[in-house]
């Protein structure tokens, strides 16, 4: 049997209270990374809330220098919202998604940690208990991925632009045992912190891609899985958007398959201004944060 029939749930039917049976006094936490999304993450928070207390132990909202109303909104939800810079307040921080995440540890205490976009339109209650299961019910599972079905334009069916284009082709030529993820980008996963702590975090869009390789490395194709949470719907980003998050992903890729890589790199795209093109410069940064653990031990980064 492959890899993907053992280690993939097309129809994950784990209850909160086949969840909560299967905890075993271990705890979750929840975390919502957020940068300028008042407009939606109030309904993310309000899909986890009802778990509380029972699923869920703590629902953590890490905004990331958010100008808008974010943190007001949710906190209204019903969510703990913690500032960045107040998470290993000695570190400055660094834009990013993966230095939030990575701050999101020590801002946590759950023995599982569950990741969830706060872009998301729609989200279903059932996602963290359905990401759960498998961490919880199966033996050696230290990261379980979630994959949808993305109703975005031509997005109709399997990943987003980036995924196909780059994250598919290239774990295929570096790591092709990986080949069988659906959703290797995917923001909604779950993790021990066993795991979590353990390794590097990537600071931008790299963070989802460079954990994946490292657990693969790690545990083996056994310690990953992967389940199906349906429909996921949120914002759509420009071409250039898009551009830069790759150059992250790619940067953090061969780094983590032994190709040397700049931690930080100037991205050149071109736009149209008056009828003529013009350069973009863009300074990705690529550069990794150390493991949480030394740091928590250290004291320093």
């Amino acid at each position: 049997m492959s890899w993907f029939d053992r280690r993939t749930w097309q129809e994950p039917t784990w209850s909160d209270a086949d969840i909560l049976a299967a905890k075993r006094g271990r705890t979750v936490s929840v975390v919502l990374p957020a940068l300028d999304e008042e407009a939606t993450v109030g309904s993310v928070v309000a899909s986890v809330r009802p778990l509380l207390g029972g699923v869920v132990d703590e629902l953590v909202v890490v905004d990331s220098g958010s100008t808008d109303a974010t943190a007001e909104v949710a906190a209204a939800a019903g969510a703990r919202v913690v500032a960045r810079e107040d998470v290993v307040p000695e570190l400055p921080p660094r834009p990013g998604k993966g230095e939030v995440l990575w701050r999101s540890l020590a801002a946590t205490t759950g023995d599982v940690l569950v990741f969830l976009d706060s872009d998301l339109v729609d989200p279903d209650p059932a996602f963290v208990p359905s990401l759960l299961g498998p961490l919880l019910t199966e033996d050696g599972v230290h990261l379980v991925k979630g994959f949808y079905r993305r109703p975005l334009r031509l997005e109709s069916t399997g990943g987003g632009r980036v995924t196909e284009l780059l994250a598919r082709p290239v774990l295929s030529a570096l790591r092709p045992a990986l080949g069988e993820l659906v959703q290797p980008l995917g923001g909604e996963y779950a993790g021990t912190r066993e795991f979590l702590e353990s390794v590097p975090f990537a600071g931008g869009y790299g963070v989802e891609i460079g954990l994946l390789l490292d657990a693969e490395e790690r545990y083996g194709l056994d310690g990953l899985a992967q389940v199906n949470l349906g429909v996921r719907k949120h914002r759509n980003r420009s071409l250039l958007q898009l551009g830069v998050m790759a150059r992250q992903i790619l940067g953090t890729a061969l780094a983590r398959c032994g190709v040397p890589s700049a931690e930080a790199a100037r991205f050149t795209q071109f736009v149209q201004v008056s009828g003529e093109w013009v350069p973009d410069v863009a300074e990705v940064l690529v550069a990794d944060r150390p493991p949480m653990r030394e740091v928590l031990f250290r004291g320093f980064g």
